[in-house]
């Protein structure tokens, strides 16, 4: 199923994988063009929507890391700020119908003003980007080619980012070729995967391996950061401590984990879903039964997840930063 394409030198820039749900985006609103998408990759990467010209979207969220922050817990912003939650993986942007680890942002086409505008990250007053936008050398030419007018807008440098980051599809993994019936799973991680069905599928759904919800998975409240999630937007005490489910695609990059970043490996996720969870109110329901595996389950499960990493998304050269575009 084809929803829009672009194909340049065999370069199509989206596409519905076979059996994956319809995508949550309304393309007929933002259809995309390979010029756009060029544009939002040039913004994706560059520094100049940060208040100090320091920071760009890459910088927390890096392809090589399945789009994310490795190895910090929390954002770093302008100044050596730290912000208050770890960064996502972005990937198949197209199939959620909000954003954020609460939820703050309901639509694609806006969710960079988030990052743009925070003070402990990009730092910067949106109009002043579409300022230095138009009196740099390379946006004017570039929105005329995207746009058909040199005129930097608000809408269409927004839309142009999402567009970009709609074309972040992963589904190239060991496990998408297993669905294709082009390979086969080794024992190990047929098993693993049968744990995975059991323990983990009601929230982390197949194909995306989210299902976009907000769920209170057991962690202690932070003690520094004091974070009550989804409650924060919604002031319904029924939300409380309850955060977007993350994709696992490509997790075998993506550490740490946890919306505050607390876990470093997943060896220490598997503990505490089998060990620390923390009952309360709000806690997700298939969690109140006891997640007990063996040694040997867990080398399994990990066997598992390890089939969700994608290198053909980790390392699609359409998805780096673009030289030809940024560099004189």
């Amino acid at each position: 199923m084809l929803l829009s394409a672009y194909k340049s030198d065999e370069l199509m820039l989206f596409f519905v994988p076979p059996h994956w749900p319809k995508p949550s985006y309304d393309f007929e609103k933002n259809p995309l063009s390979y010029e756009k998408v060029q544009l939002g990759r040039a913004l994706f990467y560059d520094p100049i929507l940060s208040k100090d010209n320091s920071i760009s979207c890459a910088s927390c969220h890096s392809q090589y890391t399945a789009f994310t922050h490795v190895e910090h817990a929390l954002s770093h912003g302008i100044s050596n700020k730290i912000g208050t939650r770890n960064a996502p993986a972005l990937m198949n942007l197209a199939w959620s119908p909000i954003f954020m680890w609460d939820g703050a942002v309901n639509h694609l086409d806006v969710q960079a003003l988030a990052p743009i505008t925070h003070p402990s990250e990009m730092g910067e007053d949106f109009g002043n980007v579409l300022t230095k936008l138009q009196a740099s050398n390379i946006y004017p030419k570039l929105f005329y080619k995207a746009f058909g007018d040199s005129v930097v807008t608000g809408e269409q440098t927004l839309k142009s980012i999402s567009q970009f980051m709609l074309t972040l599809i992963s589904a190239n993994s060991k496990y998408d070729s297993v669905m294709r019936h082009q390979s086969t799973f080794t024992k190990q991680e047929f098993d693993g995967y049968k744990l995975f069905k059991k323990n983990c599928a009601s929230c982390h759904t197949e194909p995306l391996f989210t299902n976009d919800a907000f769920e209170n998975n057991g962690l202690a409240m932070d003690s520094t950061l004091k974070d009550i999630g989804r409650m924060k937007i919604t002031k319904n005490p029924s939300d409380s401590l309850k955060f977007k489910v993350p994709t696992l695609r490509n997790l075998e990059f993506s550490s740490p984990y946890m919306h505050d970043g607390r876990f470093k490996r997943l060896t220490d996720v598997f503990k505490h879903y089998t060990e620390e969870i923390e009952h309360s109110p709000t806690l997700s329901k298939p969690l109140n039964q006891n997640i007990v595996l063996t040694a040997n389950e867990r080398v399994d499960l990990m066997a598992f997840l390890l089939t969700l990493t994608d290198k053909s998304f980790l390392f699609n050269p359409a998805f780096s930063y673009p030289k030809n575009i940024l560099l004189p």
